[in-house]
């Protein structure tokens, strides 16, 4: 038997949360062999693995029993409230999907084993995590700059968030010097190719017709490119079409980008938020868009609501688009005490800048440069940059990036960190 192996962290090394004797035997076996505490594997599904780490720190290595779950990709983001940082999380399960085995891997799970599972197999994985948990970081002074997600959501629509997320994907890519992805996820009404004056082509629907397809060789054939540092996935599909998908696809997409792309601005429909609330699940910083009218307090109230449930590692900063005197219903402070958060930024009406933007299929930044507005975007841009800088980047709810490792190493769970911010609900930041 090896020596009992110490993790750097200082916390347990291992523990186990098994739904049946069989492998649970199996498991310590192999916790044996690498010099782990056989104790620490115990009967218990997930459900069993977040009531345990509720109470007590989280080990630095976490194998977790999937069998005894309904919709194992919702009920795992159970972990995220009580796993300690640099946890590498390993998952079993009975479910023989490809689907679930990439989205789990995309969203960062260190692995995925089919029971039944041998000795050998398990000894195998755990190796494997002791090894990613020693791979050393990678940090600012490796030149790399972290992945940021930013997702553009309008509480109403025509309030403008396509508009913005256009303007955002363009200033990440041209002032900002960043690579970026935009990606709309309005399948039949997209607008990000038209803004830019693009053909939308059938990327989007091909992924999500066929989420298995979607590696880095797709990405590069589907999206179009607006400039050398912005490329655009959008979709006008024929409204005869109907694309059924369980939002697998999405989290393949976002998943290539963390690592093809330095920013990406996902233009969020509110109807795929709420039906795919895994989509924000590596979002750092979300822009809520409204107008000042009382249908827009109403909806950014039950919008912040919903996004402290399903995104709290989130930053949300309220933008009220289109104003200027007479284009509102009710005043800033009085929008503000109605929905007991700060307007992050104005954004004033520009009727000029828009029609130019339109004439010269340019996106609203850059036709409204010189202008009230453009100033305003600019502001906006800064609070972004300031937003993704504000610790990790990613906002994970899960799994951290998998490039966080060095070397390209697997994921290590990293959540508490990421939480901490949100712990009393997604943060509506001031200006």
């Amino acid at each position: 038997m090896n020596a009992p192996w110490k993790p750097p962290t200082g916390r347990d090394a291992f523990a186990a949360f098994v739904c049946d004797d069989p492998t649970l035997d199996r498991i310590r076996a192999a916790a044996i062999g690498l010099g782990f505490a056989p104790e620490k594997c115990v009967r218990g599904g997930l459900r069993s693995a977040i009531q345990a780490l509720a109470v007590s720190t989280s080990p630095a290595i976490l194998l977790v029993d999937l069998s005894d779950c309904i919709d194992p990709l919702n009920e795992i983001q159970g972990l995220a409230e009580v796993c300690e940082p640099g946890t590498v999380v390993i998952a079993l399960g009975q479910t023989n999907d490809v689907r679930l085995y990439r989205t789990l891997l995309a969203s960062g799970l260190h692995d995925y084993l089919l029971k039944p599972v041998m000795t050998d197999q398990l000894t195998e994985a755990l190796a494997g995590a002791r090894a990613a948990l020693a791979a050393p970081r990678a940090s600012a002074s490796d030149g790399e700059r972290p992945h940021a997600a930013i997702a553009v959501i309008g509480t109403r629509g025509g309030v403008g968030a396509s508009t913005l997320a256009a303007s955002i994907a363009w200033s990440c890519s041209t002032a900002d010097a960043a690579s970026t992805a935009l990606l709309d996820l309005d399948v039949h009404f997209g607008t990000a190719a038209l803004a830019f004056d693009l053909e939308p082509g059938r990327g989007l629907a091909d992924a999500i017709d066929n989420p298995g397809r979607i590696d880095g060789l797709f990405i590069e054939r589907a999206m179009s490119r607006a400039n050398p540092n912005l490329a655009i996935l959008s979709s006008e599909a024929p409204l005869a079409t109907t694309l059924a998908t369980d939002g697998t696809a999405f989290v393949q997409l976002l998943a290539e980008f963390r690592t093809s792309f330095a920013r990406t601005v996902i233009d969020l429909p509110r109807g795929v938020m709420i039906n795919f609330p895994q989509v924000l699940a590596n979002v750092g910083t979300i822009i809520l868009v409204t107008e000042l009218t009382l249908a827009g307090a109403r909806d950014s109230i039950r919008m912040l609501a919903w996004l402290r449930a399903h995104a709290p590692g989130a930053q949300t900063l309220v933008v009220a688009n289109r104003t200027g005197p007479g284009t509102g219903e009710i005043g800033r402070s009085e929008f503000e005490t109605t929905i007991e958060g700060k307007i992050a930024h104005l954004v004033p009406l520009d009727a000029k800048g828009a029609a130019t933007a339109a004439k010269q299929g340019q996106c609203l930044a850059e036709a409204a440069r010189g202008s009230k507005t453009g100033a305003a975007l600019k502001a906006l841009q800064a609070a972004i940059n300031a937003s993704c800088a504000d610790g990790d980047a990613d906002g994970a709810l899960v799994l951290r990036d998998p490039a966080d490792a060095a070397g390209g190493g697997k994921a290590r769970f990293d959540l508490k960190a990421l939480l901490a911010r949100g712990r009393s609900g997604a943060k509506v930041a001031a200006s």
